[in-house]
């Protein structure tokens, strides 16, 4: 058993608090405009590629549609009450992109803009630090018509928005994240076609990819140039990924596979282009960009990464699963904790993959800014039991402190997520808030995790 597995072992349980991890830690709750705020077609908000996606039948789950999701357009003030009061001290949020340019590029909606100055203004009246998500997958649904990621001209398109939002909002706001997860909107959207706009096919991938990783840099150096003193970053799905065995087919698996899914995005911000090494697939990315063109381009010095973790990954090799010859060892047949959506729970997992991405001399700091799990939670006589919640977060939050204290430069840890909301293909079923919504009445009902993280917070 190495150090790592002996500390997961006997220190599942220690008790911790937020003391624990420094005065100046930041303590937030994360959320994004698509999964949240409802008023699709109001206020003169234009159409996102989700809107349209969510319109195609056998989609989304049940059905399910976002068009009012957790209502936080007309609810903001009082969802910002209950993160004050639950202790946050951050709120990271994204900006509807169609909100903003109804048609991707033209014309400004007035009333968008205003409606985000208000949830600033009010973040600020509270106490609450804004951290503002400039892409977090709603595309504006017109500029899917010209092609959306996978188009040359969306470095254009991308570099107008973020020039309004840092115009808007920069004199107030002063911490940005460029995009969100960007691997898992290409690949998702644009590679297997199980998320919006649901295309498919290796070109769409290749031209999403390279598009997303120059908007990633292209962005930051908009904001840093428009707005004075900003905090600068962008966030990373990540997941550890275990080969199955020790036979090196299967090692050799799980490097690919670790290319993919955690190095393909964050090593062309270094400016050592795109991580071809042992994965041939990936010259194919190359030649299909002509990246050592845009080498330069795709640099750009972050203050902060964000990493995005959920589960780990095991894998085996297999091949009949075209270039990559890799496939999952599903949680189900291993015999370990699953969450709600079949999600392995592996806290060891999650110090491995911020110990993984802190090795790059490159990261300056990290902030873990989505960590959460979906639960089959019940309301009952107004009570949401979510121990299993609270056992994951304590867990998750004692692997983190593990980091820190070996030297990780961690900054700030923000829960997924504040309310229940809408979760993408999932609809309504998948449960992360530490808030439970009635999706019929909208009330809300503090989880006992809520109240947990208001106690684990508590500075007294």
């Amino acid at each position: 058993m190495n150090f790592a597995q002996h500390y997961f072992v006997t220190n599942y349980f220690q008790q911790i608090s937020a003391k624990d991890f420094g005065d100046d830690f930041l303590w937030g709750v994360a959320m994004a405009a698509a999964q949240n705020e409802g008023a699709y077609q109001d206020y003169g908000k234009g159409e996102s590629i989700w809107d349209v996606y969510a319109k195609k039948n056998g989609k989304i789950k049940s059905g399910h549609k976002h068009f009012v999701a957790a209502d936080f357009y007309h609810r903001y003030k009082n969802d910002l009450l209950l993160v004050k009061a639950l202790g946050f001290t951050v709120f990271r949020f994204s900006i509807s992109w169609p909100r903003i340019l109804p048609e991707g590029t033209g014309k400004i909606n007035k009333e968008g803009i205003l409606f985000y100055h208000r949830v600033i203004d009010e973040c600020l009246a509270l106490g609450l630090t804004p951290f503002i998500t400039l892409y977090h997958w709603d595309l504006p649904a017109a500029l899917e018509k010209e092609g959306g990621w996978t188009s040359h001209l969306m470095l254009k398109w991308f570099a107008r928005y973020v020039t309004i939002c840092a115009d808007e909002f920069g004199g107030k706001v002063k911490n940005w994240i460029i995009l969100n997860e960007p691997f898992g909107f290409t690949s998702l959207g644009y590679m297997l076609g199980k998320h919006a706009p649901g295309k498919r096919g290796l070109n769409n991938f290749f031209s999403a990819v390279h598009h997303a990783a120059m908007a990633q840099a292209e962005g930051g150096r908009i904001i840093r140039k428009l707005v004075p003193k900003a905090y600068i970053g962008t966030t990373f799905s990540c997941s550890k990924i275990i080969p199955n065995s020790d036979k090196q087919e299967d090692v050799f698996a799980a490097q690919r596979v670790d290319i993919l899914f955690n190095r393909l995005f964050i090593e062309p911000t270094f400016g050592n282009g795109y991580p071809k090494d042992d994965f041939i697939f990936l010259d194919k990315l190359e030649m299909h960009s002509r990246e050592w063109k845009y080498r330069e381009r795709l640099q750009f010095d972050f203050d902060f990464i964000g990493l995005q973790n959920y589960f780990p990954l095991v894998v085996r090799y297999n091949p009949i699963i075209p270039m990559i010859k890799a496939s999952q060892v599903k949680p189900g047949k291993r015999n370990v904790p699953l969450t709600d959506m079949g999600w392995e729970i592996n806290p060891q997992s999650f110090y491995e993959i911020i110990k993984q991405f802190a090795a790059y001399h490159n990261v300056k700091e990290i902030i873990i800014t989505e960590n959460g799990a979906s639960f089959k939670d019940k309301l009952v006589n107004g009570e949401v039991n979510d121990e299993e919640r609270i056992r994951y977060f304590h867990q998750h939050l004692n692997a983190l402190l593990q980091a820190k204290k070996e030297g990780v430069k961690i900054k700030g840890y923000f829960a997924w997520t504040i309310t229940d909301n809408f979760e993408w293909s999932e609809g309504y079923h998948a449960r992360f808030g530490l808030i439970h919504v009635d999706f019929k009445t909208q009330l809300r009902t503090i989880k006992n995790s809520g109240y947990w993280f208001r106690d684990f917070l508590r500075k007294e």
